[in-house]
Formats: C-alpha cells, sequence, structure tokens
C-alpha cells in the first residue's frame, strides 16, 4: 500500500469481533491514538438445550451489533476513514454462498449489509468433535494439533454428519473474514496465515492447506479460503458503509489474538498476558525460529504465526474469564432458585468485592472446566474445604488463584525467564475488570506488570493497517 499522504489521510477504522463483544475504534493516523470507540455484548449464541455441546452464533445478530457499534461513531469522521482492518475470534468457521452471502440496503442515509444464504458460526467453545472423532482424522502435516471447534475438525465434523448442510454452500471462513469478505464485495474468502494456523491442517513453514490429507478424509477441499499474508490488503469497500467512502482498502482478517499483542508488545523481552473469555500468555520467538511438522500433543505450548514470517509461543488456555462467567452464572442460577432475582453484573461486581478483603485462601480451585486443549479430558476440582474457607470472599479468590495457576502451570516463569522475558503486558477485559486476578497474577509471575489503556484487538489491527499505510510494516 502507498504511503499516507495528504490532509484527507486521518483515520484507520478497528473492528474485533470478539467471543461476547464486539468492538470497534477509529485510530487517528498523525496522533496515533484511539479518537473514538464503542463496545458492545453481542449475545448471539444459538440455544441448544438438547445438545449442551454444541456452541454455534447467529451472524445475523453480530452484524446487528456490528451495525450499532458503527452507528455510535461519529459520522463526520467515518468520511475520513482510509482504511479498515477487522480482527476475530479465531478457530471458528461458518460457510456462504458465493456471490449471495449478504444483501445491502440503505437505511438512514447510509448503506449496510444483512447476512443471507450464510450458516451459523461454528466457535472455537464448539465440542462436538469428541476425542474419539479426533482420533479418527487423519495427522495433519502441521506443527500445530488438531482440536474441536478448530475450523477444519468442524468441517470434518459437518461432512460426516450433516453433509446435506455443506452441500448449500461455496465458501467459508472465520466470522471476520466473512465480514471482510462482505465489505469487499470477494466472491471468494481471502485468508490470512493467522487465521488459516487457527484452523488446523494447515503448514505455516511453506503456508499452505493439507490439501491432499483433507481430501483423502473426505473434506470439501473446495471450500478451503484462498491463502494471503497476514497484513495484506483484501479488497476495498464495494459500498459506501456507514459513511465510509466505497474503495476504502479493507485488510484481510487477523486473528484476535495476534492483534491484541501488536498493541502493546513494544518490546522483543515483553510477554503479553491477554485474559477474556479465554485466557493465552506469549512472548515473541526469535526471527529464525522455525516450527517443525509434526504436532506436540501433549505440550501446552504451541508457537502461532505472528507477522513477517515470526512466531509467537503461546500458552492458549481454554479456561479464562469464561471460568468465573460459569461461576456467576452458577450462583445467578442458585439464587433464583431461592426467588431472588439479581442481574450478573451484579453478582460479580459483588465478588470481586468480596475477593479483595481476602488476600489469600488455602481453598484451591483447578478451573479446567473446558479442559484443555493438551488435556481435553481434565476436570475443574475444588480441594482443601474447610468450614474456614467457605465463604464467598475465600471461594472468589480461589477461582482467580486457579485461573492464574492454571496459566502459570502451561508456561512456567522459569519458561519465561529463560526467555529474556523482563515485564508482562496485561490486556483483555477479565483483567481490566478483576483487581483479584490482577492481584494473583502479580503474586504469580516474578516481572513487573504492565496493564495498558488501549490494549486490545480492535485498537492492535488498527496499528497493523496504520503502520502499513506509513510504510512502517
Amino acid at each position: 500500500m502507498a504511503a499516507l499522504r495528504g490532509s484527507s489521510a486521518k483515520y484507520v477504522l478497528g473492528i474485533d469481533l470478539g467471543t461476547t463483544s464486539i468492538k470497534v475504534v477509529l485510530f487517528d493516523t498523525r496522533s496515533k491514538t484511539v479518537t473514538d470507540s464503542c463496545s458492545l455484548q453481542t449475545n448471539s449464541d444459538v440455544i441448544d438445550d438438547t445438545h449442551e455441546h454444541v456452541k454455534e452464533q447467529d451472524p445475523v445478530r453480530i452484524i446487528v451489533v456490528l451495525d450499532q457499534c458503527m452507528c455510535a461513531l461519529p459520522k463526520e469522521k467515518l468520511h475520513d476513514v482510509i482504511c479498515i482492518g477487522v480482527s476475530g475470534q479465531m478457530h471458528g468457521v461458518l460457510f456462504w454462498k458465493s456471490n449471495t452471502g449478504c444483501e445491502w440496503y440503505s437505511s438512514h442515509s447510509s448503506h449496510k449489509f444483512r447476512p443471507q444464504d450464510v450458516s451459523h458460526l461454528i466457535t472455537w467453545q464448539d465440542g462436538r468433535c469428541t476425542s474419539d472423532f479426533l482420533s479418527s482424522l487423519p495427522k495433519p502435516e502441521s506443527h500445530l494439533n488438531v482440536a474441536t471447534g478448530f475450523g477444519c475438525a468442524s468441517t470434518l465434523w459437518y461432512t460426516k454428519h450433516r453433509p446435506e448442510c455443506l452441500s448449500k454452500f461455496s465458501v467459508s471462513g472465520t466470522i471476520q473474514d466473512y465480514v471482510v469478505s462482505m465489505l469487499c464485495g470477494l466472491e471468494v474468502c481471502l485468508m490470512s496465515a493467522q487465521n488459516a494456523a487457527s484452523w488446523g491442517y494447515f503448514n505455516t513453514n511453506n503456508n499452505r492447506w493439507n490439501t491432499e490429507i483433507l481430501q483423502g478424509a473426505g473434506f470439501p477441499v473446495h471450500l478451503l479460503p484462498t491463502l494471503v499474508d497476514s497484513g495484506s490488503i483484501a479488497g476495498q469497500t464495494c459500498s459506501e458503509w456507514h459513511g465510509i467512502p466505497a474503495n476504502t482498502p479493507v485488510g484481510a482478517a487477523l486473528g484476535d489474538f495476534q492483534c491484541s499483542v501488536y498493541s502493546c508488545m513494544t518490546d522483543k523481552t515483553d510477554a503479553v498476558l491477554n485474559m477474556s473469555t479465554s485466557a493465552q500468555l506469549t512472548f515473541s520467538m526469535p526471527a529464525d525460529f522455525s516450527p517443525g511438522n509434526v504436532p506436540d500433543a501433549c505440550s501446552p505450548i504451541v508457537y502461532f504465526p505472528y507477522f513477517h514470517n515470526t512466531y509467537l509461543a503461546v500458552a492458549a488456555a481454554l479456561n479464562g474469564g469464561n471460568v468465573l462467567a460459569a461461576f456467576v452464572g452458577m450462583l445467578t442460577c442458585w439464587m433464583k432458585d431461592f426467588g431472588v432475582e439479581v442481574n450478573d453484573s451484579e453478582v460479580y461486581a459483588k465478588l470481586i468485592e468480596c475477593a479483595l478483603t481476602q488476600p489469600s485462601t488455602d481453598l484451591r480451585v483447578t478451573p479446567t472446566l473446558l479442559g484443555e486443549r493438551h488435556d481435553p479430558s481434565s476436570l475443574a476440582v475444588v480441594s482443601h474445604i474447610s468450614p474456614t474457607n467457605l465463604s464467598l470472599a475465600h471461594v472468589t479468590r480461589a477461582v482467580c488463584a486457579g485461573i492464574v495457576a492454571n496459566l502459570a502451570a502451561m508456561m512456567p516463569p522459569h519458561v519465561l525467564l529463560g526467555a529474556g522475558v523482563k515485564r508482562i503486558m496485561g490486556s483483555g477485559s477479565a483483567l481490566s475488570r478483576n483487581e483479584a486476578l490482577r492481584q494473583e497474577v502479580e503474586q504469580t509471575f516474578p516481572f513487573p506488570v504492565v496493564y495498558g489503556e488501549d490494549v486490545d484487538s480492535a485498537v492492535g489491527v488498527a496499528m497493523v493497517f496504520n503502520d502499513k499505510l506509513l510504510g512502517n510494516d
């Protein structure tokens, strides 16, 4: 992309389509600061009471909330957006029909699109790919293993159990890929290596799908997205959108994790701890590092592609803020059974307040409600229970401590020390909202912990494409 020039170049729009919320930011290209932002909960989960392992979301609802976020931004500034960056939840997959994946319409003097001919989003939390099913799949030619909720695994599950569902569609991608495709009017899905790696059956050394292996397993390979470099431009907006002019460049969608890291990793000696729905702890590998082609299923540390052929060492825990959300949900259900109605936000605030009165506890909570990818059969455990540690303060403190301890077990402090890490950059909604969690992080890891403002994926993806505009990528 040509270097930024001219007084009309003012803002990069950053979009993050998360598991539970959507955030949009306007990033000033000159001051390199966020001037405006909006974040809203999507409440897009599709409830399936008959199949507890099914985790799907409604893309129609996701786009409605995206529109609400966009409407909250100043219209006059949207006219001056000169690039759009989109990140989002990794691993998930949805399917759509080429050329009819959405319908454009006019509303309140601007253009918008609504999904049509599109499936539900099968999220990274989907549990239909059991251990038995996964063990029946061919081994990938990749350093990354395949787990339930990964796009290729979910597609193979549908190939075996619901092939008629796949026959309706001709394109697949993540939710962020879908948005980019609709904005640009693309007939195919252009997917970055970051998102491709999160699907499984993708070799990051040669940037290729394991096409022959997938074809041998019966995978409909015509659904595989076309690969592009992370940080490249996918196309231009095919229409004016919320006041953003037509023909505005749109970046190929990126992983929310990598963008979160990009927003705050200012030095090679930084580690980044992101804790929102799930949790990740990461540091940058040396520039000459190259992973093998065989996955280590038992290793809790994996290597995610970053930018410019570099990698991040990542402890990617399935259990993070979602554990606290489950705890809150359990308590509200209990209270409802007693005839007391209280909303989740009130319960959450009270739990944090209680935990802060209890700086430590001998109660032990292993919070692996969802297992972990390197140990999917592990379950949550509560131990060292005594009559003196059953208060809400003790239990909440133990849950917070357990979440951090689980992450530290996956990537111990000595690993960080050996990699030359000198500080931890903290990010994510779970950390920003919960001082007790922050205390546990600071007690567990022997490094200074810095919590930055505007440290998130929406800001990170805006920074990626702002740097590209300026020629700094």
